[in-house]
């Protein structure tokens, strides 16, 4: 039991930080998507990504008139232009969808939507394409003008900052899920133990150690200094913690 604990207990500090660490990530991630739209005279902006299971594109997060509808739709597997920039990792801009062959109209058939040009650019972290980042319409009224060979070039910088915060958002999403599957797998009847993760979490010591993970990730939000920084003090207070053990 007490192994079994350790593991519960560690498991849950994992997600409690994954947890605290998600929310400013995903603000994060609309605040770039709503500064690049602006740049890029776009009306809406949006990131999709892969589902491992299914090979399929998923809308995982928007901005604009049909943002709210648009989360968590998915593009079948090698379908639309979301599709073919996924899997080609070239960018692409059409001036008018209607003449597109690999538009896949049905996203704006279930939110009632009218796209008439887009901007799709690969998001690639570390030569890796890791999902889709895609721009549509203009701010006011059609006819639109198509995107720029300059708004192309500005969307692939976009693209490198929105990749970086998509991986890490992935991965605490990932690590999350984990420790979600090790505590049902560990556990025949979850509320058993309910009562034992409600004290875990209201116990000062679980409430001091996710505080802290935050005030870290604020920390190295900062820039290089502060990272580095950050780090050689957390090296400092553990080599003197080994120091006092020993004497």
């Amino acid at each position: 039991m007490t192994t079994l604990e350790e593991k519960l207990r560690y498991v849950l500090e994992t997600l409690d930080i994954g947890n605290a660490m998600t929310e400013p990530l995903t603000e994060s991630i609309r605040k770039a998507l709503e500064v690049s739209a602006l740049r890029l005279k776009a009306e809406g902006a949006s990131v999709l990504v892969r589902d491992a299971d299914t090979n399929d594109l998923y809308f995982l997060m928007a901005t604009g008139k049909v943002a709210d509808k648009l989360k968590g739709m998915r593009v079948p597997a090698g379908r639309g232009v979301a599709g073919f920039v996924f899997s080609s990792g070239q960018q692409m801009a059409i001036a008018d969808v209607a003449q597109e062959s690999a538009f896949y109209a049905e996203i704006d058939k279930q939110t009632g939507y009218n796209t008439q040009i887009l901007l799709a650019t690969p998001l690639k972290y570390r030569e890796e394409t890791i999902g889709v980042l895609e721009y549509v319409n203009r701010s006011g009224e059609p006819p639109y003008e198509p995107f720029t060979s300059e708004e192309m070039d500005e969307a692939v910088a976009f693209a490198e900052i929105i990749a970086s915060l998509v991986h890490t958002y992935e991965a605490v999403r990932t690590f999350r899920q984990l420790g979600e599957s090790v505590i049902k797998n560990e556990s025949t009847d979850l509320s058993d133990v309910q009562s034992w993760i409600t004290d875990i979490r209201s116990s000062p010591e679980h409430q001091e150690m996710t505080e802290l993970a935050i005030l870290i990730r604020e920390l190295t939000k900062r820039g290089d200094a502060e990272r580095r920084l950050c780090r050689d003090l957390i090296k400092a207070i553990l080599k003197y913690s080994d120091y006092t053990e020993i004497y």
